[in-house]
């Protein structure tokens, strides 16, 4: 009888784990490119500095940081919706949820939060700019002033 129960808490236990795991995948694609998926919804793509410039092109590229932070320089073409704002997720309803958005924040931290509410929200793809502007900065990627 304790065999029986000891095993059955151990079911128990490796149920709730895999359950906790909100279904997610994470993966590298052939271009080496870091994608988590979570279950049927739209993917997050880690991408490099050059990566992100090269495919941003004529997309949506959003700043999540701070209007202060914005102010203190951007990507060219970038749009400022602050991550802290009370209606973050209500900005994106004007953007096409099948067309790729790309992201970044200062030092990519904020970015995973940010992406996985809009991946939640329906977003199908979203870009996640490696190391935040820090890292664009780094790699002699110009950044734009006010």
């Amino acid at each position: 009888m304790k065999k029986y129960f000891k095993t059955l808490v151990l079911l128990l236990i490796v149920i709730s784990i895999n359950l906790g795991c909100e279904n997610k995948q994470q993966k590298k694609n052939q271009a080496g490119e870091t994608s988590v998926t979570q279950g049927n919804l739209g993917e997050v793509i880690e991408i490099s500095p050059s990566e992100f410039k090269e495919k941003s092109i004529n997309h949506t590229i959003i700043d999540i940081r701070t209007p202060y932070e914005f102010k203190q320089g951007y990507i060219e073409g970038a749009v400022n919706i602050n991550l802290y704002d009370r209606e973050f997720l209500e900005k994106f309803e004007n953007y096409n949820k099948n067309e790729p958005i790309f992201l970044y924040c200062r030092s990519g931290n904020r970015t995973s939060s940010a992406a996985k509410k809009l991946i939640k929200a329906g977003f199908m793809q979203v870009y996640d700019l490696q190391g935040g502007i820090l890292n664009w900065e780094k790699n002699k990627n110009k950044i734009k002033k006010e």
